[in-house]
């Protein structure tokens, strides 16, 4: 039986990269205030996740070979892991400071602790280039060395795409809803969200193994995983306004940030020009008043069931081409069953 990872099994891999890393940097003499800062950076924005793209990546590997992994597979497939939890620290202290956010995980934004501010930005770069340091330690001499190195690279390109997209779509202090369309929903869904958390865990547990990495069973897993992607994220938007804040242990904040939101998308869709008036008045303003009318309205609208609706045909056609995979060619069906597992229905 394939065997699921534990946080605290991932966590204990993340020490001897952490001393990877700090080998490295000494190499160049950094002096000692500098080094201290660099783990510090690397701690904080790392470590302290749920850890999902990360664990994705020997849960797969597992699914995969149908078995435990010994212990070398896993540190392997964990440290492919921390890469994706990497590259994942790299955009949240990006867009942290892009979208002028205050907190992260609970705490201060890194760009917020004390001293920090701008700073940041290179900590970020830093944070990027941990991934391809670990890299060459540990899967140079891997055969699939340099489709890791090109996926890795793609995946960035991919959500920063996105993230442009979205910047310039839907800034906060700019309210223009003609700008919003589903075609721009589904481009920034896709490229800033579905590539690196879906697609890259697979895609690595794939080249890993090496023989599985065919350019069909890839294409397979993109055609799968990137729809799951954007489900994943219609879903958050979903929660933002009716999920219960206990339950997704936030306050959304969709409506007042201007976000280009699935639900505000379904809204213009199908509103009245009475109610598309309403919409161009309230949407996207920092007041709790004008963000109730337009709850009320999402209400009116029957927002609601749209969305369960869709979530319905959305999982027949998934699990009907999951169905389809054939499990000859390397790829397993059960893959793709524990991430829809895990996001089907889910409340947080």
């Amino acid at each position: 039986m394939a065997k699921q990872t534990t946080i605290q099994e991932f966590e204990s891999i993340f020490p001897k990269l952490e001393e990877v890393l700090l080998e490295h940097a000494k190499k160049y003499n950094l002096p000692e205030k500098e080094l201290a800062w660099y783990k510090q950076s690397l701690n904080v924005n790392a470590v302290g996740g749920k850890c999902n793209r990360g664990m994705s990546v020997p849960d797969s590997v597992s699914l995969l070979l149908s078995r435990p992994l010994s212990e070398d597979e896993y540190f392997k497939a964990a440290t492919l892991g921390w890469l994706t939890e990497l590259l994942q620290a790299f955009f949240l202290v990006s867009d942290d400071i892009m979208d002028s956010s205050i907190t992260r995980r609970g705490k201060p934004c890194w760009y917020r602790h004390e001293g920090v501010g701008m700073i940041a930005i290179n900590d970020a770069f830093i944070l990027e280039s941990f991934i391809y340091i670990l890299l060459k330690k540990f899967f140079r001499d891997h055969p699939r060395y340099l489709d890791f190195i090109e996926l890795f690279h793609e995946t960035t390109y991919q959500t920063e795409l996105g993230q442009l997209c979205d910047l310039l779509t839907a800034p906060e202090d700019v309210v223009n809803l003609d700008n919003f369309s589903m075609r721009k929903y589904s481009f920034i869904v896709i490229y800033k969200t579905a590539y690196y958390s879906f697609y890259l865990p697979v895609a690595l547990a794939l080249l890993l193994l090496d023989t599985p990495a065919t350019e069909g069973n890839l294409k397979q897993a993109e055609d799968i995983l990137i729809p799951m992607g954007e489900y994943f994220q219609i879903q958050d938007d979903y929660l933002d306004n009716f999920g219960l804040p206990e339950q997704i242990g936030k306050i959304g904040t969709d409506i007042m940030d201007n976000k280009c939101s699935w639900l505000v998308n379904q809204a213009l869709a199908i509103v009245t020009p009475e109610q598309r008036k309403i919409l161009e008045e309230n949407y996207g303003r920092k007041d709790k008043a004008k963000e109730a009318v337009i709850k009320k309205l999402y209400d009116d609208l029957n927002l609601e069931q749209i969305y369960r609706d869709y979530e319905e045909k959305f999982v027949v056609e998934i699990r009907e081409r999951i169905s389809k995979i054939d499990e000859t060619e390397g790829l397993k069906k059960g893959v793709f069953e524990a991430f829809l597992s895990k996001i089907y229905k889910r409340s947080k």
